[in-house]
């Protein structure tokens, strides 16, 4: 079949192997829509997406309406006379309206092994549920959230030492080639997709700040996999008196027969780190950030803090 005509919806740097994968496939790529600039850093200068940015260096349309729920989006997104709406994280909804343009539909890179997972956080709801494999879906997009049918599944297994950031540059390569492996069956019309078992269906709900909070009160393991799954945002943290520490990376110890001190408490420092007590086995810190100073290893942070016996949270 000759090339297709392809729109490209994304956003952040999950989503820019796929548009990479595109852009050098035979396929045409129309244009590419992601969300509007948003401020960043300090001067909070708006800045381009990651997607905006391999769009513009590829020379490819962009557009970035705030929404498409209106009739301009709709006919402006119409125009572009698409075979296929490739979506892989851009964070807008598609109404029912855009879902019936291109020829062959819409179809969604999602990071889970769907119906686990559905919603805007798979990655890091995979890590703080202890999972030990996720994967990428293609799937073929209707009105409900990630319910759509799948036509291709990629596994992958999660690395006890994967963080959030880590996970997602992984998934975001295996999502291009599933992509990539599909994209054939998908426009010629051979692809079966098959429908997900709602009744399996996990909620992946979106990931906010007041979660990078450890609740001392877990266990070490639970908040083991928050410091993993918050990497690189929000960050875990706790309290040290006044001050607000950012853990970077924290291991679980094995637990303890008779734990001393109460969940929080500083049991023990050293080389190898802060050991802190949890409501279930000791949490060793090895990486942490205080205020106004850059991430460094607990044995550095320790050569100008003592905290032996200091309660945190």
């Amino acid at each position: 079949m000759p090339p297709a005509r392809i729109l490209y919806a994304g956003t952040p740097e999950f989503a820019v192997p796929a548009l990479s994968a595109l852009i050098d496939s035979p396929h045409a790529v129309v244009a590419v829509y992601t969300q509007p600039d948003r401020p960043a850093g300090r001067g909070r200068r708006l800045e381009p997406s990651p997607v905006k940015r391999r769009a513009l260096a590829a020379a490819l349309p962009v557009c970035q309406p705030a929404s498409l729920k209106d009739a301009a989006a709709q006919a402006e997104l119409a125009a572009w006379d698409a075979d296929l709406l490739v979506v892989a994280a851009y964070g807008l909804i598609l109404p029912q309206p855009v879902l019936d343009t291109p020829r062959c539909g819409c179809v969604n890179i999602h990071a889970s092994l769907l119906p686990r997972w559905r919603g805007a956080a798979p990655i890091q709801r995979a890590l703080l549920a202890g999972d030990a494999e996720t994967g990428i879906s293609i799937m073929r997009m209707e009105a409900g959230l990630d319910t759509g049918p799948v036509y291709r599944v990629a596994p992958l297994a999660i690395d006890p030492a994967d963080t959030a950031g880590s996970l997602t540059a992984r998934l975001a390569d295996l999502g291009a080639e599933a992509l990539m492996a599909a994209l054939p069956g998908i426009l010629d019309g051979s692809a079966a997709a098959a429908p997900q078992d709602d009744a399996a269906a996990t909620y992946a709900r979106k990931v906010t700040k007041d979660e990078a909070a450890i609740d001392w009160r877990l266990s070490a393991a639970a908040i083991a996999r928050a410091v993993r799954a918050f990497d690189p945002w929000p960050v875990a943290q706790t309290r040290l008196g006044d001050e607000v520490l950012r853990i970077w990376a924290a291991e679980a110890l094995s637990p303890a027969e008779d734990q001393p001190g109460a969940p929080g408490c500083v049991l023990a420092t050293g080389p190898a780190g802060i050991d802190v007590a949890t409501g279930a086995g000791v949490l060793r810190i090895t990486e942490l950030q205080a205020p106004g100073k850059r991430r460094m290893a607990a044995r550095d942070f320790l050569n100008a803090r003592r905290v032996d016996g200091a309660l945190l949270g």
